[in-house]
């Protein structure tokens, strides 16, 4: 079992830079830097607990670092020369400034936040490239996790430029295209009948037998390390639009991870005198048909009921989401809120942005921006203030989302295109 830790480990801090121990997010139990991720007193979950260094974590140091997520390195568990580690160094995507698409909502000023340039095509190489440097730190051979089919592809591709063996477990009858991808890079991909939360308790099972000896699971025994990539989301915004926080924010909820530490991001550039500490406003966005968070903030309702998933936004199709509770709390204190959109509506939205941004977003891209729409019609959000919405993948990876878009087929002639009255 864990041991208590008053003082870091000795080493942490060479290999962890400014993680000071693993703090539960229930109880607040501190322990030291190491590979768990539940608290052995009240299973709550664990989370790293820092302190930063004033004189490291300035706008001038982060501006002369990388063009990637480790430019924030000061602020992450990471080793200070992790820039020159093998990894698939993500991050410092586009903010996008979506003027064409506010003017057709209403809006005065909105960004789309669109993860789909890192690496392999989502916000999920943030948080694996954390992940592999806990598991370097650690000693892990295999990298593996359950994933509903983004992370899959993100790990096979980190361990192969880093040097791990991989294998990925998946719920089959994921989009082809990105059972492809986690494929290609030579680990193993293995497809379980079920849901995600089915094959996420095969993991659970894996971790503790003598099978999974020397595997690093990204979301359950690194999870503590692995989620705190998604802050360089937080950091990179507040970074891109002049060091503010903006005052609204759209983020899609699988497991809710991402949400709760983009507002944890903003906290801490709060803390380390970043930027200003003005209010912002989170909220989140779910499919209808795996709405689980959703269907608890319409209820009132501080317990999140799980679901069975029946939707195109496979990628955030958790019918048990691990952060649920903590994402309700979030919108709560922030003054947001959590809806969903059914298929139809994340469909038109995907539509929406690729037409007037030239953003093609996979389905979790239409879903919160399919959110940012109904949320504004209804009143929710403020159509004056400066929002953000996340794309958080590829439109290429869920093409069976939308139709072939052939608007036409026609004889190569002039005569046939006149006579088609496309002009």
């Amino acid at each position: 079992m864990a041991t208590v830790a008053t003082e870091p480990h000795p080493t942490a801090n060479d290999a962890f830079g400014p993680a000071a121990a693993l703090s539960c997010r229930e109880c607040g139990h501190r322990y030291e830097l190491g590979p768990r991720f539940a608290c052995e007193f009240c299973f709550g979950p664990l989370e790293i607990a820092y302190e930063f260094d004033s004189t490291r974590v300035t706008r001038d140091a982060i501006a002369r670092g990388p063009a990637n997520m480790w430019r924030y390195a000061d602020l992450l568990p990471v080793p200070r020369n992790v820039a020159e580690l093998p990894n698939m160094n993500p991050g410092l995507t586009s903010l996008v400034a979506a003027d064409r698409l506010a003017g057709e909502l209403g809006m005065r000023s909105l960004h789309v936040k669109d993860d789909s340039a890192n690496p392999t095509h989502s916000f999920k190489d943030r948080v694996v490239a954390m992940a592999v440097e806990a598991a370097r730190t650690f000693g892990f051979t295999t990298l593996s996790c359950s994933s509903t089919g983004n992370l899959a592809g993100a790990i096979g591709a980190a361990a192969a430029r880093a040097g791990f063996e991989s294998c990925v477990f998946i719920p089959a009858g994921l989009e082809r295209g990105k059972v492809v991808m986690a494929a290609v890079y030579g680990g193993k991909v293995v497809a379980l009948d079920g849901t995600y939360d089915d094959v996420n308790r095969f993991c659970s099972e894996l971790i503790g037998d003598p099978a999974g000896e020397g595997w690093g699971f990204v979301n359950v025994n690194l999870r503590p390390y692995y989620a705190e990539g998604s802050k360089t989301l937080a950091y990179e915004i507040a970074e891109q639009l002049g060091w503010r926080l903006p005052e609204q924010i759209i983020v899609p909820i699988a497991s809710g991870s991402q949400l709760t530490k983009i507002d944890k991001g903003f906290q801490e550039l709060i803390k380390t005198g970043l930027v200003e500490d003005r209010p912002y406003r989170i909220f989140g966005a779910q499919a209808s048909g795996c709405g689980p968070v959703a269907g608890a903030w319409e209820r009132g309702h501080d317990v999140v009921q799980p679901v069975k998933p029946d939707t195109i936004a496979k990628s955030l199709a958790i019918g048990n989401p691990a952060d649920g509770p903590y994402v309700l709390d979030v919108c709560a204190r922030t003054g947001g809120a959590v809806a969903h959109v059914d298929d139809g509506q994340i469909v038109d939205a995907m539509k929406l942005l690729a037409r007037t941004e030239g953003v093609f977003a996979e389905t979790a891209g239409g879903v919160t921006t399919g959110v940012l729409r109904s949320l504004l019609a209804e009143g929710t959000l403020d159509p004056e203030a400066e929002t953000v919405v996340l794309n958080t993948g590829d439109g290429l990876k869920t093409l069976d989302a939308v139709d072939s878009g052939v608007t036409a087929t026609l004889a190569p002639s002039l005569d046939a295109f006149k006579d088609a009255g496309l002009l």
